[in-house]
């Protein structure tokens, strides 16, 4: 079994070492979605819902939590992002959310992408829940990251 980067030689947690890592270019690439009632989501679609505009909420949401990973995730490494996006579409009974990060760096942001998509959808949820308790999150994960020293990664199909 291959040793864990994040546990020191006693067993302990601990943040890697990154120090003697170079830099390279790194994107990561997050998608989720949040399923609904037809009338909720014709609301966040039309502009209707009491809270305001869902979808901007959701993608500020989106965007600030990327910037704080580091906080919520105890192993995560601080980054300072150069670029994230949060987009959204509608589909048939559900808001899909993408959201991708870019960083020069060295380590990699796919938590970063991960934690802006989650939250986005959480704001979601938060903003229609009104209208709809039983929204359900689901199929949050990675699509795609580049750069580093592990090389692109693609999820399959």
């Amino acid at each position: 079994m291959s040793k864990l980067t994040h546990l020191d030689d006693d067993g302990k947690a601990r943040m890697v070492d990154v120090g003697a890592k170079a830099e390279t270019a790194r994107t990561a690439t997050a998608t989720g979605r949040i399923t609904m009632s037809d009338d909720a989501l014709a609301a966040i679609r039309d502009g209707n819902v009491p809270k305001g505009d869902v979808l901007a909420a959701a993608r500020i949401a989106g965007i600030m939590a990327a910037k704080k990973t580091a906080e919520l995730i105890p192993l995560c490494h601080p980054l300072g992002l150069d670029s994230i996006t949060v987009d959204f579409a509608i589909e048939d009974g559900a808001v899909h959310a993408t959201s991708t990060a870019s960083l020069v760096g060295k380590t990699g942001i796919e938590m970063e992408a991960l934690t802006a998509t989650s939250v986005a959808l959480l704001t979601i949820y938060d903003m229609a829940k009104a209208l709809d308790k039983g929204m359900v999150i689901e199929g949050v994960r990675l699509l795609t990251k580049t750069g580093g020293k592990s090389g692109d990664w693609h999820a399959a199909e």
